[in-house]
Order: structure tokens, then sequence, then C-alpha cells
């Protein structure tokens, strides 16, 4: 049995932290899993920078609620839930993710959870488990499951690597230019038409 791992942000819709960026006006916000490999180091950074401008919950959920999933990407989804099974296995936490995955018609989606104080103070986080991408390919494959996966970031490489086949799709110039033996895409056709050849 085929399933399809797929990233979120970068792939199917925009990088949350970056829209919460541009809508703050706080531009240190906009690095990402594209530009930090270490995520522990990202995410205790962006959350020491939301307590120092009183930011919580509330305002980021506010900005994901004006968020639409990247142009073609339903589409795309949709298509590809129609040939394989398919799993998001994101880094991102269920507490932004909720209203995007009604938008791409409630696929499964595999992510962590925020530490939210009463007052919508983001306090912490609680990762689903260890490598989180990578130990889901593994427990698919544990289960007899044959993976292909893709994503965009640093994050996503291990998960990619794992499988009997992996994607790049959209990533920087930096991690294409590291990795030139995983193909890379720019568009949800030439994807889709990757994944259809390897199933």
């Amino acid at each position: 049995m085929n399933v399809v791992c797929l990233d979120l942000e970068g792939v199917l819709v925009p990088e949350i932290w970056i829209a919460f960026s541009e809508e703050s006006g706080i531009g240190e916000l906009r690095r990402t899993t594209r530009d930090e490999p270490d995520y522990d180091k990202l995410m205790n950074w962006r959350l020491g920078i939301l307590k120092e401008h009183g930011l919580g919950l509330r305002q980021i959920q506010d900005t994901i609620a004006k968020v639409d999933p990247l142009p073609g990407a339903k589409d795309f989804l949709d298509e590809l839930r129609s040939i394989t099974q398919v799993i998001i296995i994101s880094d991102t936490f269920e507490q932004f993710a909720t209203p995007l995955m009604k938008k791409l018609g409630w696929p499964t989606l595999l992510c962590n959870s925020l530490e939210v104080a009463e007052d919508g103070t983001i306090t912490g986080y609680r990762m689903r488990c260890p490598q989180s991408k990578l130990t889901t390919v593994k427990a698919l494959q544990s289960a007899g499951c044959e993976t292909i996966a893709c994503g965009d970031s640093f994050n996503d490489l291990a998960m990619i690597k794992a499988g009997r086949n992996g994607f790049l799709f959209r990533t920087t110039d930096q991690i294409r230019t590291d990795h030139p033996e995983i193909p890379a895409f720019e568009q949800y056709g030439d994807l889709l038409h990757a994944i259809r050849a390897v199933l």
C-alpha cells in the first residue's frame, strides 16, 4: 500500500509565521524551517518574540482565519486523494491548522500542539513525537506501507530520504543545490505527474 506524506506549509498553504509577520509588522517572524534547520531553536526564538510583543494565540488565529490554501492546492490534493492515500505530516500545531484543514476538505493531518495559558499566552509546545516526520514515515513503513514524501524545508528532508520516493516542492535554492539527488518541482501538475509515475 502506498501512502503519500505531504508537508503542509509552503506546499499546500502559505507559511503561517510569514503571514503573521506581515500582519503584525514583526519582520523577525519571517524566519521558518526553510531558513533554520533546528526546529526547537526556531520555536523557542519565536515564542520569545511573541512574549516580547505581548502577542498570543488569538492574534495568530485571527491572521490564520484570513489565510487561504495556495492557488491550486485543493485541486491537487483532491486529485491525489482520488488515486492514493495521503497524510499531511506537519510541524505546525493543531490550534493553527484546523481552519486550514476545513478549507482543504479535511484531509488527514498529523501535527503538534501548543501549550496555551488561560489568557491566550503561548507558553510552550508539545511535539507529537521526536523527529515527528521521520518517525511517522518509519511507523507507516513498519505497518507495511510504502511511503512517498514531499516537502520544501530542512525538516522535510529526513522523511523524503527515508521513503521509496521523495520530492521537493517550491523549495529554496540552497536546499535544491545541496540535494540535487531529490527531484524538485514548482508546479502542482508536475508534482502530481511525478507521484503518479511512481505509484
